[in-house]
């Protein structure tokens, strides 16, 4: 039994966030939703292990005819590993396809991604929970990236959730609620609307999980890969002002819709007392460490949007 298999969660009264409020509900909108529900409806029915090896062998098969993100990830490739040649950037990308459906494919089982995952050195977040002490966990989009805070969750961390809002309203309001039965309730979605959320949580004491290697227009520049990328400084600029340890974890995809998750040493770096320095120093070590995550297994990393000012 987990710490969090008790009956009385920490936070059973949180209320969930809203979804999207900042565009109407189109036609377009509905019939979206109504596919998922059908794509939802078909993952429950096939199992876990079937439905993501279906839709995992589909996309990676159709994702690289999709010739505006196939050919942005390999652009991306191109540029931080010229050492690979355009058949090893396809291989990559056709890995990458068939990890993103079957990361889809497996979101109709939250509730069993985290029977599925193994946590090693577990004892780092647990000595966190028995102390009362947050940090900051950091990491991005690889494997199915979920399983990280439902890891979490497990392990009896009081936590906040920071997350990308769907494009579609009915679509994120689906995404939320699914969340809340295995992860946090506290959710905080990117951007202005989550601000001060993001901001709350912190001062209520609770630790933080973010994915920090995508895009943000008005982020800081620091290297990813060995090139500039604008990246978003709330991670470090939050440890920073609550002396907080930020602590990377690393997801890893398995045979079989299993995952390994790493809880990796906080990242250290030394202070000059000068706010954006340090904010940029440490922005810069976290982007370090996820570059390395990235290297390691490059075909489990989301290579399609533009992380960079080329791409």
């Amino acid at each position: 039994m987990t710490l969090a298999d008790h009956d009385d969660r920490w936070d059973a009264d949180v209320p969930l966030p809203e979804p999207r409020t900042n565009r109407p509900v189109t036609l377009l909108h509905r019939l979206e939703a109504v596919g998922a529900d059908l794509l939802f409806a078909w993952s429950r029915r096939a199992g876990i292990e079937k439905a993501s090896n279906r839709l995992g062998w589909l996309l990676r098969r159709l994702g690289p005819r999709l010739r505006k993100p196939h050919g942005r990830g390999h652009a991306n490739l191109s540029l931080v590993m010229p050492e690979l040649d355009a058949a090893q950037r396809e291989e990559i990308l056709r890995e990458e396809w068939e990890n993103l459906g079957r990361t889809v494919a497996e979101f109709a089982h939250l509730d069993t991604v985290g029977d599925r995952t193994t946590v090693l050195r577990a004892e780092r977040v647990t000595e966190l929970v028995r102390e009362g002490r947050p940090a900051i966990f950091v990491s991005g989009h690889f494997a199915n990236w979920e399983a990280m805070a439902i890891a979490l969750h497990r392990l009896g961390l009081r936590y906040a959730v920071v997350y990308r809002a769907a494009n579609n309203p009915l679509v994120d309001q689906k995404i939320i609620r699914l969340r809340a039965a295995v992860m946090s309730r506290r959710q905080i979605p990117k951007g202005k609307r989550g601000g001060r959320e993001l901001m709350r949580a912190a001062k209520d004491g609770l630790s933080l999980c973010m994915l920090t290697d995508q895009k943000l227009g008005d982020g800081i520049s620091v290297p990813l890969l060995g090139h500039s990328a604008m990246t978003a400084p709330a991670a470090a600029r939050l440890a920073l002002r609550g002396n907080l340890p930020v602590i990377p974890l690393q997801i890893v995809r398995q045979p079989g819709s299993r995952f390994t998750m790493t809880v990796h040493d906080p990242i250290e770096v030394e202070r000059s007392g000068d706010t954006a320095a340090d904010t940029e120093r440490l922005t810069g070590a976290i982007n370090g460490i996820l570059g390395d995550f990235i290297r390691e297994r490059p075909g489990q990393w989301l290579w399609f949007h533009r992380r960079w000012p080329s791409g």
